[in-house]
């Protein structure tokens, strides 16, 4: 979910899905924090691509993953603060990433405010979501939240005396030139020059045509992203669109490869140009997919989506958060998906599903029980959106021999809270 911002200082800045087949997909990653090791978990994409890809863990390492959720890049990119958001919504990644060195990133819907960017192609923003996680050499997955595709919202005050700023935008692929901008705020200079410098190389011999505030659809945010070596993000099935960020992954034992350890999925809760939902379609390919590669439910599922289900308000924390629950924050209700359309029956009742991940409600952090699962958020972690809570990312630690999933949350000053064990 994003905030309302004010937009009295307008200006100009420019600062998925699940598959039919199973086989492997990979390349070798490493950096300063990350060394290859001979212990590795392997990732499978629901793709047929013939080759392979490696994700090395960290040697006697448990397997980790971040969630870094509601980032929302991009949001009052026209105003003096909005582009110094990122620039902290950054920071706070790069103290995640140092503190816990993860061995996977999940970017869990809302990387960027769609309605607040005024560029065809919100790509840029994404971009700047994902640099810390891909400078690092970590793979990473993303699935969609309501933000991240949702329509140009005009500012009121465009229509004043003042009338709308003066842009010109070049064609699709390249980005918005502008006046120039002042700052008033350290650390947003520096992005902002950087920005501008590589705007005005991409767009220095464009012809150039008025207008373009249609957004960048799901499609081609995905398109772009899986562009990346070290995304993992896929098409869903054709069939279930407008619905794009469907899929799952399969993680190995690293005794042997052919041995799944664990499947995640990723489902598209919708929003944006379309309601907020999970469909039926979504549910039932869930159902046929699980049962084609996890007949007998032996092995653990842990499931990503963005707007919690309705099941969340069932057991909501209704004043402070009390065992069996685990969190720090309580401070708003569920802002649930508009209908439920069958998923969560059938999540209940696999007893091999561990876990359900969301973002959306910023004030929220908790996990509790539900039925014979957990239902979890994970933490704001971007500065742009609603709410002043200090910032952070759930974590999650899977470990083999015997399997277990674990999960605790790293704040931005580097303090850890709210572990527990999820299976």
């Amino acid at each position: 979910m994003g905030k309302k911002p004010d937009r009295s200082h307008w200006k100009t800045v420019l600062p998925l899905l699940f598959l039919s087949l199973f086989s492997t997909v990979g390349s070798s990653w490493s950096s300063s924090n990350h060394r290859r090791a001979s212990s590795t978990i392997r990732f499978r994409l629901g793709r047929d691509t013939g080759g392979e890809r490696l994700v090395p863990m960290r040697a006697g390492a448990a397997f980790k993953i971040a969630l870094f959720a509601d980032l929302h890049f991009g949001e009052a990119e026209s105003t003096d603060w909005g582009p110094v958001q990122d620039v902290n919504s950054i920071r706070v990644m790069n103290t995640v990433l140092d503190d816990e060195t993860p061995d996977f990133v999940i970017y869990l819907g809302d990387v960027i405010t769609a309605n607040n960017i005024m560029v065809a192609n919100a790509s840029l923003y994404w971009e700047q979501a994902i640099s810390p996680t891909q400078n690092r050499g970590i793979p990473w997955a993303s699935v969609f939240g309501n933000h991240d595709d949702a329509p140009f919202e005009w500012p009121l005050e465009w229509f004043s005396t003042l009338g709308i700023p003066q842009i010109r935008c070049p064609p699709t692929g390249t980005f918005c030139s502008a006046p120039p901008l002042h700052r008033d705020t350290i650390g947003g200079e520096a992005l902002e020059r950087e920005i501008r410098e590589e705007a005005s190389d991409k767009t220095k011999n464009s012809s150039r045509e008025e207008g373009c505030f249609k957004g960048t659809g799901r499609p081609e945010l995905l398109k772009n992203e899986i562009k990346h070596n070290g995304s993992f993000s896929t098409y869903g099935p054709r069939n279930l669109w407008p619905s794009v960020s469907n899929y799952v992954l399969q993680v190995s034992s690293s005794d042997d490869p052919q041995l799944p350890l664990a499947f995640l999925y990723f489902l598209d809760s919708g929003g944006g140009s379309y309601p907020e939902i999970i469909s039926s379609a979504q549910a039932e390919w869930f159902q046929q997919k699980s049962k084609q590669i996890n007949s007998d439910s032996r092995v653990p599922e842990i499931i990503f989506w963005h707007i919690p289900s309705t099941a969340y308000k069932t057991v909501a924390p209704k004043l402070t958060i009390q065992k069996p629950c685990v969190g720090s924050i309580n401070k708003e209700s569920v802002a649930s998906q508009q209908a439920e359309m069958g998923i969560m029956n059938l999540l209940v009742n696999r007893t091999s599903v561990k876990a359900i991940f969301v973002g959306h409600n910023h004030g929220l952090d908790w996990c509790c029980p539900y039925q014979k699962l957990w239902l979890c958020y994970a933490r704001h972690t971007g500065y742009g959106g609603y709410g002043d809570w200090p910032r952070g990312a759930r974590i999650l630690e899977i470990t083999e021999n015997p399997f277990s999933l674990k999960t605790w949350i790293r704040m931005e000053d580097g303090q850890m809270h709210s572990e527990v064990g999820l299976s």
